[in-house]
């Protein structure tokens, strides 16, 4: 290839791909490499099985989706990784992978797969490796950006989460008070909020002053939403509830016909198998005001009662405690289990008192705002991302013209 021109050839000359390799559940590890499945990274092992940095994209199941692995791996048998880069810069291939249609090269079988020989007989378009790194480089820079949103966000949704379990689970404020020192983490104010000493209850002990609660009484649970049969609403996919973080991934547009309808504010637990166990959970604050969204029936919707915080709803249903119990409750057959919404009349827990309730309000609303506005950013990333990789791959655009139109947006 002369220097500076851009060359037509096959993929199978760009890269070699090479069949993952098997690890099965009993013979993993603990450890910190991740194991990568045709779905992405789905665990870690004690031993990398391939040296970073490598490229992986799904074998059968869950094509399409190509993985940049920048640490040693272990490869699953669902899956192809590039075994030789044949001298080519290795992010820039992880974003040339992503430009092939894998559903047009697949065997269209029930379940979907791809073949390493029919891939490498691709043709594709390739650029020196000084552009190659120049693209890999501009679109690796967006990526950092929206990883960075991902991370930070993970960080917020916990401290929250941690706020939560130390109040109204392990009541550390009032442990701390009951034993002469002073709560942790928190201002005279709101430590003056709780009480310094327990009071026996049927759950044990619980802060003074505070009540034991069953959940209908406290958490509506489906409550009445009004949506027209055939009107347009936005509808969320059970594909799109995260098992991780309180937004929704995704959602559309749909002619309302049946299913669980749901407000800004609402929390919507999966109470269908594996759904539920995998953690499906998401707090609704993508729609307009006053704006009704739908979904499956298979999600519960729940509300906090006032003066809980609707924030209140979405980390007890975060809470291992309250998972322990929907997961212990489901009934139906196997595969098809759910767990009906009746279970939860008897699931008592301890209600603080309205002034703690609105001051962990007051303190988790800013940061599940701060939430929403990083994860819109990153949504804009990716779509800039997305919108420019095939220009680039293609050679329509040039770096430059990338770099300028970066310069205009961010």
């Amino acid at each position: 290839m002369a220097a500076g021109s851009w060359d037509r050839a096959l993929l199978g000359e760009v890269v070699t791909l090479q069949r993952g390799f098997d690890l099965p559940i009993q013979d993993r590890l603990p450890g910190t490499f991740p194991i990568v499945s045709s779905s992405g990274v789905t665990g870690t092992h004690a031993e990398a099985r391939v040296k970073a940095p490598g490229v992986v994209t799904g074998r059968y199941g869950t094509i399409g989706e190509v993985f940049y692995i920048t640490e040693g791996f272990w490869p699953l048998n669902t899956t192809l990784f590039v075994v030789d880069f044949k001298g080519n810069d290795p992010q820039f291939v992880s974003y040339l992978m992503r430009t092939i249609d894998y559903r047009a090269h697949s065997d269209k079988s029930s379940l979907p797969g791809v073949n390493r020989n029919y891939l490498h007989a691709i043709p594709v378009l390739r650029p020196p490796l000084p552009e190659q790194c120049a693209i890999a480089r501009i679109l690796g820079s967006l990526d950092e950006k929206i990883e960075l949103g991902r991370r930070m966000n993970a960080t917020l949704e916990e401290m929250a989460r941690s706020l939560f379990r130390s109040w109204f689970v392990d009541f550390d404020p009032v442990r701390a008070k009951a034993e002469g020192r002073e709560p942790a983490g928190m201002d005279a104010a709101t430590a003056a909020l709780f009480p310094d000493r327990f009071e026996e209850s049927e759950l044990g002990e619980i802060p003074k002053g505070w009540r034991v609660a069953a959940l209908p009484d406290v958490v509506r649970l489906n409550p009445q939403r009004r949506l027209s049969a055939g009107r347009h609403a936005p509808y969320l996919e059970m594909a799109n509830v995260p098992t991780n973080g309180p937004r929704a991934t995704g959602w559309e547009t749909r002619a309302f016909s049946s299913g669980m309808r749901f407000t800004n504010g609402d929390v919507l637990l999966a109470r269908i198998t594996p759904c539920l166990e995998n953690g499906k959970t998401a707090y609704v604050d993508f729609l307009g005001e006053a704006q009704v969204g739908w979904g499956s029936t298979e999600y519960i919707v729940m509300r906090s009662v006032e003066p809980l915080p609707d924030t209140f709803a979405y980390f007890l249903a975060r809470s291992l405690d309250f998972r322990s119990f929907a997961i212990r409750n489901m009934t139906g057959t196997s595969g098809r289990q759910r767990v009906p919404v009746g279970c939860f009349d008897s699931y008592r827990l301890a209600i603080p008192t309205g002034a703690v309730a609105q001051q962990f309000g007051a303190a988790a609303r800013p940061l599940m705002k701060i939430i929403k506005y990083n994860d819109e950013q990153s949504r804009t990333l990716a779509l800039i991302r997305d919108a420019l990789l095939p220009k680039l791959l293609s050679g329509e655009i040039r770096v430059r013209e990338a770099e300028h139109e970066l310069e205009a947006v961010l």
